[in-house]
């Protein structure tokens, strides 16, 4: 078999329908159903209809994943399980907050094949609405783009790695060979772990940006985007709390230079500052594009400076002082880490 496209999900029921249709809809174009592709959803304990818009797709073969084991991730349990009952020759972790563009699936696959890679994994476009959600989420893969820039990422040379996991397109031997998701089954960055293995093991990996190729809505709610990003920031830097102290930098050129400039006596030295202000601004504003969000996200990402200040110092405290995080009615300790 071709591929083994393996989706897990817990209480995904405002998302997978719309991930299962943009999959589907590429069986004919793309693959023989049954014969050289399947697709394999995981009901991670879902109490909403997740399980019920699953099974409505012909073809899916829904599992249900099993009881948690101790010091387990239900991400990594839910995918491990699914693994070893996947068949495909490439198997594709995909989240159920994805929507796949047409031929996306194909592409993949001979993308890994030209590069020669045992991994690819894409950074998908992403959407967001309300207000706030438009305002922190460029600020935060401005400063990804920045960690982990795909061209280092990609280069066998370097010992930097990292993924995605909305979608991580990975070799069924070498995936295997390492252990697969049961080698990070205590790690609540996952992806980033499992490409660590691999470059570790010397089986080479690709990263890059693919608007072309997939979408995902990582958060609907104000909420849900606050829980994802406490779990997940002090564990994608390396020194968050320095990042906080450059950014509340930022935060304050940007709204005490204009304040300094009103307060002084001169319009030399109102001039003088106020240019400060706009290079400041600039590079602001240079350093946010970085994320491939749209421009009005970007000109908005101002606002969200406090609150992305809040989130760094927030996530390094529930790792490093309460040492532990919560996520989809979950805990997760770093007690014995």
């Amino acid at each position: 078999m071709r591929l083994s496209v393996i989706i897990p999900a817990r209480n995904e029921a405002a998302n997978l329908g719309g991930c299962l249709t943009s999959l589907v809809a590429q069986q004919e174009e793309i693959f023989r159903l049954n014969q050289d592709w399947e697709i394999i959803v995981v009901d991670d304990g879902s109490t909403d209809d997740t399980r019920k818009i699953a099974v409505s797709f012909e073809g899916v073969k829904v599992l249900q994943a099993p009881p948690l084991p101790d010091k387990w991730t239900g991400k990594a349990n839910a995918i491990w399980s699914a693994a070893q009952q996947a068949q495909g020759e490439w198997l594709l972790f995909t989240d159920a907050d994805t929507v796949h563009e047409p031929g996306n699936l194909r592409r993949a696959t001979h993308e890994a094949e030209h590069h020669e890679v045992a991994m690819l994994s894409y950074s998908p476009k992403q959407l967001v609405s309300g207000f706030w959600t438009r305002a922190v989420m460029p600020l935060i893969f401005a400063e990804l783009a920045a960690a982990y820039p795909p061209e280092k990422v990609s280069n066998p040379n370097l010992r930097l790695a990292a993924a995605n996991g909305q979608f991580l397109l990975a070799k069924r031997e070498p995936y295997f060979a390492i252990g697969g998701h049961k080698a990070v089954a205590d790690r609540v960055l996952e992806d980033v772990e499992l490409a660590t293995l691999f470059k570790r093991r010397h089986h080479p990996i690709r990263f890059r940006y693919a608007p072309d190729a997939v979408s995902a809505r990582m958060y609907r709610t104000f909420p849900q985007m606050i829980e994802g990003w406490t779990k997940n920031l002090a564990l994608l830097f390396a020194n968050p709390l320095m990042l906080a102290a450059w950014r509340a930098l930022d935060l304050l050129l940007l709204f005490g230079l204009p304040l300094l400039a009103w307060y002084l006596p001169t319009l030399l030295w109102k001039g003088a500052v106020l240019l400060i202000w706009l290079r400041s601004l600039w590079r602001y504003y240079r350093s946010v594009q970085r994320s491939n969000f749209p421009v009005g996200d970007c000109l908005l990402s101002i606002a969200g400076l406090p609150i992305f200040l809040w989130l760094l110092w927030y996530s390094w405290f529930r790792r490093h002082v309460v040492r532990e995080v919560n996520w989809k009615g979950r805990s997760y300790n770093f007690r014995n880490r």
